[in-house]
């Protein structure tokens, strides 16, 4: 079997990419994930602020890039539209939109890739461009030992993550910004939540659990909250892996139905502004229900099984496959 030769590209100071950051999240799928799969032979190439892609001509299939702007990539990227090779890049978050649309030409991107769904991607973007939805995040060795479900604290219910700021001035200052990617915009139901006496919130890096201990934090509660309430994020499948029966934000304006595949009152709890509160109680006035630990453990099923670092490794390489 011929191997798809790969070129990965980042900047070598690129903290996710470290392996020490408080979330390794990309660092499992771009480093351990890829070098798992033998269909496909990786070079990395942590780069300083100006590479010479003309070391790459004739030697790889297909270039892969870290994102598809400046951050964590070098600043110069010379003789890459002179070669001819496929070049695949993840994309950022929607607030970096902008910044990738400048790069799109000069760093000659065929193709692009993220979990966010493909509808998203063309309303941040060109509807030209070429994109893959591909779910990744959850590194399955992280959460294979997990505490029993009915061994967890069950009258709290975890939130988790950036939040949002309802204070007069910090509002004011959302607005001086662009107001669609503060955190009150992307998680404003999650910042909601914080408002109830139940909810236990860990913020992003107050605590022990960062790096690969996220899973270790989930695992002590029965249930926890995913609410990205511009798009679902690797929170969505890492909670559910952890075995947390997952009250999870899934509406029109998200469009979490567009690629996930949990079942509401199956595989997870779907909530939005005008229900968490009846869901949330619903919970917690009946704990001892069986049905909770059976729609937590659907949850873990479906997110171990399809939402792991190698499927989405697998995914990617089907789109290389396109190219070569």
């Amino acid at each position: 079997m011929k191997r798809i030769k790969v070129a990965f590209i980042y900047h070598k100071s690129n903290i996710f990419l470290s392996g020490t950051h408080y979330d390794n999240t990309y660092y499992h799928f771009f480093i351990s994930a890829l070098k798992r799969n033998e269909k496909i032979d990786v070079t990395y190439f942590p780069t300083d602020d100006v590479f010479d892609a003309s070391v790459l001509k004739n030697r790889f299939d297909i270039i892969l890039l870290w994102v598809n702007f400046k951050f964590g990539m070098p600043e110069k990227i010379l003789g890459i539209d002179e070669l001819d090779i496929p070049v695949i890049s993840r994309i950022g978050d929607p607030k970096d939109a902008k910044e990738g649309l400048k790069m799109h030409k000069e760093w000659k991107i065929d193709h692009y890739f993220h979990f966010f769904p493909k509808s998203y991607f063309h309303e941040l973007y060109s509807p030209n461009f070429k994109y893959k939805n591909i779910v990744y995040g959850l590194e399955v060795s992280l959460y294979e030992n997990i505490i029993p479900f009915e061994n967890r604290i069950k009258s709290k219910i975890l939130n988790s993550g950036a939040v949002g700021n309802f204070k007069i001035l910090s509002r004011l200052r959302d607005k001086l910004r662009n107001p669609k990617y503060t955190n009150l915009y992307g998680y404003h139901l999650r910042t909601l939540c914080n408002e109830l006496s139940y909810v236990e919130y860990t913020p992003t890096l107050q605590h022990e659990y960062i790096n690969d201990k996220y899973p270790l934090l989930l695992q002590k509660y029965q249930s926890a909250i995913a609410a990205s309430s511009d798009s679902p994020t690797i929170k969505y499948w890492e909670i559910a892996g952890a075995g947390c029966l997952t009250f999870m934000e899934i509406t029109n304006f998200n469009r979490g139905m567009e690629f996930l595949d949990f079942v509401n009152n199956e595989s997870a709890i779907f909530i939005n502004e005008k229900n968490y509160v009846q869901k949330f109680e619903e919970y917690l006035s009946d704990i001892k229900n069986p049905k909770w630990a059976k729609i937590a453990n659907e949850g873990r099923e479906l997110s171990m099984k399809k939402y792991n670092n190698d499927e989405g490794v697998k995914s990617l390489i089907e789109l290389m496959e396109e190219y070569v």
